[in-house]
């Protein structure tokens, strides 16, 4: 996951942590709203709604902020959304996978299509792009919460596939991540809580198989249309296969 990883860090580079931020709250409203309104506002009847609790918790979204969510979806009010998943490549022939949530598909469509035809970048067919991916679990927790060790041979007790260790910068701590199988992803997220308390974020992802390295010339390219996605308004998350030199990062600093 070094292309999303990388692509954090450059967002908190350029200072754009609080816009991140506030949109990251509204995103999580969202899918709890959807979630709740799908499938009811029981979490443990809801595993969608479970999840999205969760990944709210460990991102510290407010416990009012999450009921609200739930209690206007409840209520019945709010607009009727669909999920849609638009894939593409961007420059340097990368990989991308962008999830939408959205109440007009032809408004999503074309945000999605502008943010990649400006950048460098085109939509494909669905299934052109998802084959280079695994779909899994994904949770994270701060390496401050145990040390290497004893946090996988928690999260293989619990379960999970595999689990790794990114490294923090002067401004960012770094993460233990942990993958599980799609399906596997709850159990897990409940037996490393009880251990560990609420992590930092669990959800499905679209998990790189391989990386694509981006030459200098097309990174500040490949930054725009990645941060042109970010920001329609209708996504929820973007997902892509590249990465980036340490020098080139240092450059974007």
């Amino acid at each position: 996951m070094a292309g999303h990883s990388k692509w954090a860090n450059i967002q908190h580079r350029k200072g754009r942590q609080d816009a991140v931020r506030s949109k990251l709250f509204s995103r999580l409203s969202k899918e709890i709203a959807i979630a709740a309104k799908l499938g009811g506002p029981d979490p443990d009847a809801n595993p969608r709604l479970r999840l999205a609790i969760a990944n709210a918790k460990g991102q510290s979204m407010p416990k009012d902020n999450i009921q609200r969510a739930i209690d206007k979806a409840s209520g019945g009010d709010g607009d009727a959304y669909e999920d849609i998943r638009y894939e593409g490549f961007g420059p340097a022939g990368i990989g991308v996978i962008v999830e939408v949530s959205t109440d007009n598909r032809n408004r999503a469509a074309a945000e999605v299509r502008t943010a990649f035809a400006k950048n460098g970048g085109n939509m494909g067919e669905t299934g052109s792009v998802a084959f280079m991916f695994d779909n899994v679990g994904e949770i994270r927790y701060p390496l401050s919460k145990a040390d290497d060790d004893t946090m996988m041979e928690a999260a293989i007790e619990a379960g999970a596939e595999d689990v790794s260790s990114e490294e923090g910068d002067d401004e960012n701590e770094g993460q233990h991540v942990i993958f599980t199988a799609r399906e596997d992803l709850m159990d897990v997220v409940s037996s490393l809580s009880a251990q560990f308390e609420d992590p930092a974020s669990a959800k499905i992802i679209w998990k790189p198989q391989n990386l694509i390295d981006v030459p200098g010339d097309k990174v500040p390219t490949l930054m725009k249309m990645m941060e042109a996605l970010e920001d329609c308004d209708d996504v929820q998350n973007v997902y892509a296969n590249f990465d980036i030199s340490d020098e080139d990062m240092a450059n974007l600093g």
